[in-house]
């Protein structure tokens, strides 16, 4: 697999995982925009993998915290770490529950057609231009409830249609209940520890009893390094700016990549 291509398909999964824009059509339309065949499963786990381990990293005191949370749940007590690894926890059933579904019945593949990706793009861009512009700008994780944290889980669902955006109807949800921009984002980037590390867990145990991965280890690997350092940069900007920019900007951009996958199509 040519250099140029890895690097692409990394800063492609490193940038757009944690921003409101489809990380997974993106990465679906990467090789026809590029002319090539498709990355094979290696590459996208691998790439998945990196970006992981930048959200990890980033958020490493929200993890220490959680980590030792846990241990106090064990005792009883709840701290704040602990508090935020039962908001997590209350959010994920949802999704992986339909996400076993259409793994199990084989439907996946189904909803990555151009068609799809384009009309998800769109439609979930207004929600999120509303939920930002007139959501309130208060609410912090520390306020969230266990109510709320399951209504942004199951709003996650959306997330399994290409182009609908994992980190975008996670986000809208969370301003639509209140949550400041960059409490919603944090809580975003959060959920999306255990659902990515489940992705790839499947993915691996998928690769395992494959014949060909699709790509050399050596090629994950780069991957997976340039998906690291693609996605930190996006966390960490995102979430310097996000407060006061807004989400209109990845809105404006939705709409034009909506657009332009229908002009593509109807060409």
């Amino acid at each position: 697999m040519p250099l140029i291509q890895l690097i692409v398909l990394a800063l492609v999964q490193g940038l757009t995982e944690f921003l409101p824009i489809s990380s997974s059509a993106h990465l679906i339309l990467a090789p026809g925009a590029l002319g090539v065949e498709d990355q094979g499963p290696l590459i996208d786990v691998m790439a998945h993998a990196g970006s992981l381990v930048a959200v990890l990293v980033y958020f490493w005191r929200d993890i220490f915290d959680v980590a030792r949370g846990k241990l106090a749940l064990l005792t009883g007590r709840i701290t704040p770490g602990g508090r935020i690894a039962l908001l997590v926890a209350a959010s994920m059933p949802p999704v992986f529950i339909f996400a076993g579904a259409l793994y199990a019945f084989d439907l996946v593949d189904a909803l990555r057609s151009p068609a799809v990706i384009a009309g998800a793009t769109l439609v979930f861009a207004v929600p999120l231009w509303l939920a930002d512009r007139y959501g309130k700008q208060t609410g912090t994780l520390e306020t969230l409830g266990f109510k709320d944290a399951a209504l942004i889980g199951i709003a996650q669902l959306f997330a399994l249609i290409p182009g609908a955006s994992r980190s975008g109807v996670t986000m809208t949800a969370g301003r639509a209940l209140g949550l400041k921009r960059s409490e919603s984002a944090r809580f975003s980037m959060l959920m999306a520890i255990p659902v990515i590390a489940a992705f790839a867990l499947v993915s691996v145990i998928d690769l395992a009893g494959a014949d060909d991965a699709g790509a050399s280890l050596e090629a994950g690997l780069i991957v997976a390094v340039l998906s690291f350092f693609a996605a930190w940069a996006s966390i960490a900007v995102m979430m310097k700016l996000v407060d006061r920019i807004g989400f209109l900007p990845f809105v404006l951009y939705r709409l034009a990549l909506g657009l332009a996958l229908i002009g593509l199509i109807i060409l």
